[in-house]
C-alpha cells in the first residue's frame, strides 16, 4: 500500500483541513490501471490464459477482478506497472502497447495522483476474431 501525507497549517478542526494521510491499496492501482488497459482499443482482454480462466470463474460467481493481469509496485509518490494482454487481430501491436501506456500513465496520475515512472506490456496472445465460434463447433461436434 501507498501512503500520501499532506501537511498544511490549518487546524485539522478547520473545515477543508488537509493534514492526515490518505493510504492507497495496490490493488486500487492495479484496478485503475486495469479498467484503463481494457479502455483501449485493439485490447481483446487484460490477462494471460491462467488470469483469464480464474476471471471467467470470479465472472460465474459475480466478482469480477479489474486488477486482473496488472502487477503494480508502489513506492511513495511512485508506481511502476506491469500488464500482460491479448491484442485483437489485426490491430498493429504497438499502437495497442502505445495506447495502453498512455490510457495507464493518465488514470493513474489523475486519479491516484502518483506519478508512474514505467508501464510494461506484454503480449501474450492476438485473438483472432470468430476462432471462438470455430472452437464451440469444434466442442459441439
Amino acid at each position: 500500500m501507498t501512503s500520501l501525507s499532506a501537511s498544511s497549517a490549518a487546524s485539522p478542526a478547520s473545515p477543508g483541513a488537509t493534514a492526515g494521510a490518505t493510504v492507497i491499496a495496490d490493488g486500487v492501482i492495479a484496478t485503475i490501471a486495469g479498467i484503463a488497459t481494457q479502455s483501449v482499443p485493439g485490447v481483446y482482454a487484460v490477462g494471460g490464459g491462467v488470469a483469464r480462466a480464474l476471471g471467467a470463474i470470479r465472472e460465474a460467481i459475480s466478482q469480477t477482478d479489474r486488477g486482473q493481469g496488472v502487477k503494480v509496485e508502489v513506492g511513495e509518490r511512485q508506481v511502476a506497472v506491469e500488464i500482460s494482454l491479448v491484442a485483437e487481430y489485426p490491430t498493429p501491436l504497438q499502437q495497442i502497447a502505445d495506447g495502453v501506456r498512455r490510457a495507464v500513465y493518465t488514470a493513474i496520475e489523475t486519479i491516484a495522483g502518483l506519478e508512474v515512472v514505467e508501464v510494461s506490456v506484454t503480449i501474450n496472445e492476438v485473438h483472432v476474431p470468430g476462432d471462438e465460434d470455430d472452437e464451440a463447433d469444434a466442442v459441439a461436434a
